[in-house]
């Protein structure tokens, strides 16, 4: 086990990935299914082996949504090579009803990660929720005082500087 204090040499040399041949890495080069249709029949073949029933029932179990399982699988086969990032974006909603296939059939409650969190929570909810909780405190703020100490500020005569590099007087 690595202590935290210890520097790590095995890591990257800043600009290294500047230094491969263009081409060199598998994004970089045509993608191995250019249509939706062969990256679903990819996927397919990939996500109905036992094998990968069982890790993504698992995955899910642990309570990590399924947008973000079904993203993380695309952007993995657009890093190997496998299809272009247009082809994974089209191909991410069936990935994601496939994963919500698994996780009905196994029984598993998961968290599509399409809800949004602040679902109820509009602007004017939230200012009202603001002004109850505040109300007591402005009613005892006397308005006429708060009115008076900003005529005071107004009425000083201040003198303003003609730019950014001028001179104060």
């Amino acid at each position: 086990m690595r202590l935290s204090s210890e520097p790590n040499f095995d890591a990257p040399i800043p600009g290294e990935s500047l230094t491969t041949e263009l081409g060199g890495r598998p994004w970089q080069s045509p993608s191995q299914y250019n249509t939706v249709d062969e990256a679903i029949e990819y996927y397919m073949a990939r996500m109905t082996t036992e094998e990968f029933m069982v890790q993504a029932v698992d995955v899910l179990e642990m309570g990590v949504p399924v947008a973000v399982l079904a993203n993380t699988m695309q952007m993995s086969s657009v890093m190997e090579g496998v299809h272009n990032i247009d082809v994974g974006m089209l191909v991410l909603p069936v990935l994601m009803e496939m994963l919500m296939l698994l996780g009905d059939s196994a029984g598993v409650k998961y968290n599509t990660g399409l809800d949004s969190p602040s679902k109820g929570k509009t602007r004017e909810s939230l200012l009202a929720k603001v002004a109850n909780r505040y109300k007591k405190q402005l009613e005892d703020v006397d308005m006429t005082t708060a009115r008076e100490e900003v005529k005071d500020t107004e009425e000083e005569d201040v003198q303003f500087t003609a730019g950014l590099m001028s001179r104060r007087n």
